[in-house]
């Protein structure tokens, strides 16, 4: 019989983390579902020494780490899946991976706020004819064929690497000079991957389907065309990452997830928490203790009770 968990958290950054901490160290049965630890605009940052109780700065990987386990410690679970679909409208919520479904009595949503529209001529275009956003759910279309990833996040690199197993060669397109990965990591000696740095890409072309990029170099201006035929995109942007909801919230005219002061939405049993809610203040502080509001009301929507839980240690 499948699992039926009394808390889905989805997204694993300060927010979700933080919902998963709370929600499991109540004994509230709960799964955190994040696409990977590489993304998420606290995981790129170098360094924090403004959150509270740190006498050290550490990395934003470093400090998701320590929330991670503390969430893992407390007993919930950690699957790296990419969510693609939720079901939210019954008593028990089926959330979609690319692998499993999962049901729950409640949602906690802390996707973040790293999505973005489609930007470079083209792409739009050539979405789900050529290009993706999604390796693992499309590597299998491109098998001996040649492809680009475009971005220079650690998480674009993973993508890159994933596709080598079944492309013929995998170009990874920064717009930078580098790519944020060590100089021993081992996409540097790779022969299926090939590094163009410090090129931008300017447009997606193709008929039917995509069949070659535009590239410019940023030091000296030059276009080059590429014969390709797949694009898997990975910049970031500042949207909020919405995409899989397909119209099952409420959404605000700027793609945030409405809620009210206590993260709940609309819909019973739903939450949500972080930047996905489009926060004044986009601090992890303030998404952590947003996380911690979102597990508080989702305690209180399972007991059916009229005030929050306060002090956890106890039960």
């Amino acid at each position: 019989m499948e699992k039926l968990y009394d808390v889905i958290v989805i997204g694993g950054g300060p927010a979700g983390l933080s919902a998963a901490q709370y929600s499991s160290r109540a004994g509230l049965k709960t799964i955190v579902l994040d696409k990977s630890p590489a993304a998420g605009a606290l995981a790129y940052s170098s360094k924090i020494e403004n959150y509270p109780g740190l006498v050290k700065p550490v990395s934003g990987s470093g400090l998701l780490s320590i929330f991670r386990n503390q969430a893992i410690k407390f007993g919930a679970e950690y699957i790296e899946a990419q969510v693609v679909g939720i079901r939210p409208e019954s008593n028990i919520k089926e959330i979609d991976t690319m692998d499993n479904t999962y049901r729950g009595k409640t949602v906690i949503i802390a996707t973040g706020s790293m999505g973005r529209k489609p930007s470079i001529p083209g792409e739009e275009k050539y979405l789900g004819k050529g290009v993706s956003y999604c390796a693992v759910c499309d590597a299998a279309f491109f098998k001996n064929l040649t492809v680009c990833v475009i971005g220079n996040s650690e998480e674009a690199v993973r993508e890159a690497e994933l596709l080598a197993r079944s492309a013929k060669t995998v170009y990874i397109l920064s717009p930078t000079r580098d790519i944020n990965v060590p100089a021993d990591h081992p996409v540097h000696s790779s022969d299926k991957i090939t590094l163009l740095t410090g090129r931008r890409v300017i447009s997606i072309e193709g008929d039917e389907i995509v069949t070659k990029i535009k590239v410019k170099y940023s030091v000296t201006g030059e276009e080059q065309e590429l014969p390709m035929d797949g694009v898997f995109v990975y910049l970031q942007g500042s949207q909020p990452v919405v995409d899989f909801l397909d119209s099952t919230l409420p959404l605000s005219d700027k793609s945030c997830i409405i809620t009210h002061r206590t993260m709940e939405t609309s819909v019973p049993g739903v939450f949500a928490a972080g930047d996905v809610t489009c926060a004044e203040a986009r601090q992890v502080v303030v998404a952590a203790a947003y996380g911690c509001l979102a597990a508080l009301s989702a305690e209180k929507y399972i007991h059916n009770k009229k005030r929050m839980s306060f002090d956890w240690g106890e039960l």
